[in-house]
């Protein structure tokens, strides 16, 4: 009876050493997960939040054509006037309407679609930098909206190109121009303001585009050329 019972402590204690053991093994797995799940977690957390960032730290300007020559059919070269110098705050008697090349003040617009006129001694700084500036006089404002969708279509725009509304042009006509090139027609040409646009964007016609290399970018800080 005695070794019975002792038998039985025996296999109870045993029992419960069992059930310890198995606690102890089920907590570990526990944390285990616990601490696979945050792993996990963080990871993701880290990838969600480099996709955000990486494309801002990856994507400059887009590039663009670099271009040191008239491209044949695409424009009309123009005459250089003899100085490009910044002449802030003055009026400027251009050679060619829209003006093309010269003198021009010392803040260049940024890159984009405006409703109004922007004075040509401001964009032509943007000529000098290697922009293309597209001036319009629609009277229409669903021309107007149409020109704009142009605009936005055209690839590198936020980089390069500035459109304007600019009366000394007559009405229902578009000119479009950089450094020393331009084109003029009625209506709205998709077809030659993509190529204007894709021939000239990002050029090096001007002094200073040639000195450093390459056109100058809206999206570059202002301030490099002075």
């Amino acid at each position: 009876m005695a070794r019975q019972q002792h038998d039985q402590r025996r296999k109870a204690e045993r029992q419960a050493i069992q059930r310890e053991e198995r606690r102890d093994r089920q907590h570990v797995r526990k944390r285990f997960r616990r601490w696979l799940y945050l792993g996990i977690s963080g990871v993701i957390a880290f990838l969600v939040i480099v996709s955000f960032i990486l494309p801002g730290v990856t994507t400059g300007p887009s590039r663009g054509t670099g271009a040191t020559s008239y491209v044949e059919g695409v424009g009309v070269p123009q005459g250089i006037m003899p100085t490009a110098f910044h002449n802030n705050g003055v009026t400027i008697e251009y050679s060619t309407t829209p003006a093309t090349s010269g003198d021009h003040w010392a803040v260049p617009a940024q890159c984009g679609f405006y409703e109004g006129e922007l004075p040509d001694e401001q964009v032509v700084h943007n000529m000098e930098h290697g922009n293309v500036i597209m001036s319009h006089n629609l009277i229409d404002p669903l021309d107007v909206a149409r020109l704009k969708n142009v605009h936005d279509s055209l690839s590198g725009s936020g980089d390069w190109l500035v459109t304007r509304a600019y009366t000394n042009i007559p009405e229902g006509q578009i000119a479009i121009t950089a450094w020393g090139i331009s084109a003029e027609f009625p209506g709205i040409d998709e077809d030659r303001i993509e190529s204007f646009f894709d021939a000239y964007k990002g050029n090096r016609f001007s002094d200073e585009t040639r000195s450093i290399g390459r056109g100058i970018s809206c999206t570059i800080p202002q301030g490099m050329d002075q």
